[in-house]
């Protein structure tokens, strides 16, 4: 279980992040939702230590993440940012290599090269796993890097919209892929997501934030609502039920 407890971030007087906490349950799919400038990838960030927060503390299965060793870190946290951009060539195979960087330290062992496998198994990627990074499209480079962190083999793995630049067909993919990492390996997901769609059809459990602060939170169920959805993001959104799914009708709102 991840903590947040009272987390807040400034840059110069401007408060980004106020007051923050939640608790992220255990294997589930936990959902960020909200309108740009909300604070969620700050929030995301601060969790994974890639930004260090101004007040407030996350604890890790109830140990304090700042006092983590950074390797032990990266053994139960895995996080994927909005722009991954790679300056050297590699093979979807060398870059999902990374992922094993916590247990072998470069020096990859058998045990390795399988979870690697598997990794690129899971991802569909085994025939392309030669291919380089600059060869591939869009969809195919985001499901490398998932790949990378499927094999980082966490407990809680963290997506800061991952979905950015995707067409409809490999954003369900990778959505598909999570349900299945939570259903299926046991593993704990954090994701922030600007479609609430893909929220209402693929979370477990919905983080709204405005303005730097944690305005909803609750099952999907009791989040997808007309009148939290309006709270939320200022609009009048209809919802209709297809195939006991809650899907909202924005785009006319």
């Amino acid at each position: 279980m991840i903590e947040v407890l009272s987390l807040s971030k400034f840059y110069g007087k401007k408060a980004v992040v106020k007051d923050v906490s939640m608790t992220i349950q255990n294997r589930k799919i936990t959902s960020f939702i909200g309108p740009n400038g909300a604070g969620k990838s700050t929030v995301l960030s601060m969790v994974s230590r890639l930004l260090d927060a101004d007040t407030g503390e996350v604890l890790i299965d109830q140990s304090d993440s700042r006092k983590m060793r950074s390797n032990d870190f990266a053994k139960r946290v895995s996080i994927l940012k909005q722009s991954n951009s790679m300056n050297v060539k590699l093979t979807i195979r060398e870059l999902v290599f990374f992922g094993r960087f916590p247990y072998s330290k470069g020096r990859l062992t058998e045990a390795d090269e399988r979870m690697v496998d598997q990794s690129l198994d899971y991802m569909h990627l085994t025939d392309l796993q030669d291919r380089y990074l600059d060869e591939l499209s869009g969809g195919q480079r985001q499901r490398a890097f998932i790949a990378m962190v499927i094999a980082q083999d966490t407990e809680y793995i963290l997506l800061d919209e991952p979905l950015n630049n995707l067409d409809m067909k490999h954003s369900v993919q990778i959505m598909k892929t999570l349900r299945r990492l939570v259903n299926e390996l046991g593993k704990t997901v954090v994701i922030v997501l600007h479609d609430i769609n893909f929220a209402s059809v693929y979370s477990d459990w919905i983080v709204a934030m405005k303005d730097g602060l944690v305005v909803k939170e609750g099952p999907t169920d009791e989040i997808i609502q007309s009148a939290a959805l309006k709270e939320i993001y200022d609009m009048d959104i209809p919802i209709q039920e297809m195939d006991s799914c809650r899907i909202c009708i924005y785009f006319n709102s």
